[in-house]
């Protein structure tokens, strides 16, 4: 008989739920964090809570400000861009075996999440997870599935500043034609063209990020002020 699996901790839990919040900005950069209050609303103790607010402190994705309290952390764009350069460089060369190995039912499966995605144009969480399942199956196609772990474990900053972009800069469409570009170029052979649609498309967020830091520097970290925010940031549902 199958042992079952282990429950996994409320502090495992807890981490799991606010790491998801943050990302997703439904805790948006700057947000004050209790831990009073996350315990009641998550139903545990506050030992949990304390535990998982330490663990996000170490991925950066939460700071904590002696007599102040603790806050969710602003975007840090030495992260962004780190995590974007290796995304790049996984993401491009595994195009090289992907037009090597693309068939027919490989061709249809980008073609079936592209048309999802389309159908999902006014959701923006809902078309992120399409974009996320998009790009996983491009490193599928080139035999680099796997691959995918690594990316995701450097993202979480990368990810808060593409989200903050699909709300506030790029258009959702316009995402979804740079996918097209990438796969009508594969589905044609041309890995040259296909490469150039990727790195293009991936870089987008660099520009996003200068134009909402433009007018919303307080999303941001690096500017030498790491004190938290003091206007009121509203999270997006």
């Amino acid at each position: 008989m199958a042992k079952a699996a282990a429950k996994p901790s409320a502090r495992v839990v807890v981490h799991r739920e606010l790491r998801n919040r943050i990302i997703t900005l439904k805790l948006p950069p700057g947000a004050p964090l209790s831990e009073n209050e996350l315990a009641a609303e998550l139903s545990v103790s506050r030992t949990p809570v304390r535990e998982a607010l330490l663990l996000l402190a170490e991925e950066e994705l939460v700071q904590v400000f002696p007599q102040l309290g603790t806050f969710v952390s602003r975007v840090d764009l030495q992260r962004v861009a780190d995590a974007q350069f290796v995304r790049e460089a996984v993401e491009v060369a595994s195009l090289a075996d992907a037009v090597e190995r693309l068939d027919e039912d490989v061709l249809t499966g980008l073609r079936n999440v592209l048309a999802r995605q389309r159908a999902a144009e006014d959701d923006a969480e809902r078309f992120f997870q399409l974009d996320e399942e998009f790009h996983q199956l491009l490193l599928t196609a080139g035999g680099h599935g796997n691959a995918w772990r690594t990316v995701v474990s450097a993202k979480a900053h990368l990810d808060r500043a593409r989200r903050l972009g699909m709300r506030m800069v790029s258009p959702v469409p316009s995402l979804i034609d740079q996918h097209e570009a990438i796969v009508d170029s594969l589905a044609a052979g041309n890995l040259d063209a296909s490469a150039e649609a990727m790195r293009a498309h991936l870089r987008l967020v660099f520009q996003d990020v200068e134009r909402i830091r433009s007018h919303s520097p307080e999303l941001f970290a690096g500017d030498g002020n790491q004190r938290p925010v003091r206007r009121t940031i509203t999270a997006w549902a």
